[in-house]
């Protein structure tokens, strides 16, 4: 028996190329806010998506546990949640039909439903929490289990019908000290079952975790629906004291820090590295930055202090008239020094690129797979540039859109607006890049063997291996890539006036 159960719309399975790489992470931002209603009194379960087989497995749940409430709680903190995709919002829309099937109350927290509230509640589900949703349900489930008159309209950052309409409350002020967060509730994940999952397939286990909330950049194709352009900050003791309780507790091999933006207030990633070192905490991690940020305060040297082993980049383009047009605030020559001063510091690089931007030209195009020929990242994520609402970029590219609105799944790269080239042209490319990185990766690495033979080993041989595969067949790549490019006028058609 349960007040509240929990779950999410993310399934693995049913993003085929996430599931082929499989590197689960367990749904954070459910997890925080299982925590802030069992600090109240609430006794929670969860349906955890991330590995379930399909939205049935909900059912299962709902019999065991007789739960009042169902929350579909995404999770703020994965980037593909925060996508939208489609067929996650099909997944969504299953669960609620289940759940009110047997008398539960359905509340939807999401990055798609603030940003489609009507749909939603059209479906079925009861409330749909706009913003930041922890305290927004702590007030709505104490009105739904505790309260004998029952009032919605104070409750700030939720949507729901009254009277045949669509109510929206005023927003809900985000929350400035996070440390009166309570730890995510991990005793409600089957966080062994995540373990066997990287064990098996990595040799190592990961968990996730994040000390910010928010972004204060600018990037005009980023979506912030649930934060807003602000950013706050746990402090370096609180990560601090959870990375011990994750240590002892659960014993991860390895962190994703999931933050946007990782260490931005100043100061904070030399105390970080400092109170780490001092309560023998660490833990290897990996983060996402920008290439500024990590070119002042020393901060790369701390973050191999603190034990960072990779540092993703949100590099998007080689060309700096792209990345003004997306207003980036970062230049080309930033990318260089910090990857190189990572380098340095023994800090692997990723890069995140980002093709199709209106107005990139083939020129750009060049530019930024010579960008990553030149800094030789250690791994790269391409995408191509995708329209949400409440962007800049979407409002510029809407009169464009047609009845497509959101991708399928993470690999769909479905060009949904006028763009230099075709869909099809954009899925060679990423296909081509790829290659190529795999085909410069392995020069250098046969290199390094014939300079010193000592360090052939297996993988090596079969990296190498895979380089003459890439290379055999980049050709026919490249000539698909020359053929659609002659005879494609873009997705919907040619539009470079933006740029």
């Amino acid at each position: 028996m349960s007040d509240v159960l929990f779950t999410h719309s993310y399934f693995l399975k049913l993003d085929p190329k996430e599931h082929k790489a499989m590197m689960p992470y367990a749904p954070l931002g459910t997890l925080y806010a299982a925590s802030v209603l069992r600090a109240q009194g609430y006794a929670c379960t969860l349906s955890d998506s991330m590995l379930s087989e399909n939205e049935q497995e909900i059912l299962l749940h709902i019999q065991n546990d007789s739960p009042k409430i169902v929350v579909i709680y995404d999770d703020d903190f994965n980037y593909l949640t925060k996508m939208c995709l489609r067929r996650m919002r099909q997944a969504a829309f299953t669960i609620t039909r289940i759940a009110k099937e047997h008398g539960c109350t359905v509340v939807v927290h999401s990055s798609d439903s603030t940003d489609n509230v009507e749909e939603y509640l059209e479906r079925g589900a009861d409330f749909v929490i706009v913003g930041e949703g922890e305290f927004t349900l702590a007030e709505l489930t104490n009105q739904l289990l505790r309260s004998q008159q029952q009032s919605w309209r104070s409750i700030n950052g939720l949507a729901y019908r009254e009277d045949g309409s669509i109510q929206r409350n005023p927003k809900r002020d985000v929350l400035h000290d996070l440390d009166t967060l309570p730890f995510p509730a991990w005793d409600l994940v089957s966080v062994e079952n995540y373990r066997h999952v990287w064990k098996k397939r990595h040799k190592y286990f990961s968990m996730n975790i994040v000390t910010t909330r928010g972004c204060p950049f600018h990037c005009n194709w980023c979506a912030k629906p649930i934060y807003g352009q602000v950013y706050h900050s746990h402090s370096p003791e609180y990560i601090a004291e959870e990375m011990e309780m994750l240590k002892r507790d659960y014993k991860p091999d390895h962190l994703w820090f999931c933050d946007d933006i990782f260490g931005l207030k100043p100061g904070w990633v030399p105390t970080f590295a400092d109170v780490l070192l001092r309560k023998r905490a660490s833990i290897p991690f990996k983060c996402l930055s920008r290439a500024d940020l990590l070119l002042k305060e020393e901060t790369i040297r701390h973050l191999a202090r603190a034990g960072c082993q990779t540092v993703w980049i949100g590099a998007e383009s080689g060309s700096q008239r792209v990345l003004d047009a997306m207003e980036k605030g970062t230049t080309i020559e930033q990318i260089y020094s910090s990857t190189k001063l990572l380098h340095e510091n023994g800090i692997r690089v990723g890069f995140f690129l980002q093709y199709g931007y209106p107005g990139e030209t083939r020129h750009d195009i060049e530019m930024t797979q010579r960008m990553v020929r030149d800094c030789k990242p250690d791994e790269i994520g391409i995408s191509v540039s995708y329209p949400l609402p409440g962007t800049k970029f979407y409002e510029r590219v809407k009169q464009d859109l047609g009845e497509k609105r959101n991708w399928v799944d993470s690999q769909d790269l479905d060009m949904m607006y006028h763009s230099t080239y075709s869909t099809e042209f954009y899925r060679a490319l990423h296909q081509a890049t790829h290659k190529k990185f795999r085909i410069w990766q392995g020069i250098d690495l046969a290199k390094s063997v014939l300079a010193d033979p000592s360090t052939m080993n297996r993988p090596a041989l079969r990296r190498i291996a895979a380089t003459a595969y890439h290379a055999l067949t980049l050709p026919t790549v490249e000539t698909r890539m020359k053929f659609l490019a002659r005879h494609s006028n873009g997705s919907k058609g040619n539009n470079s006036s933006i740029i």
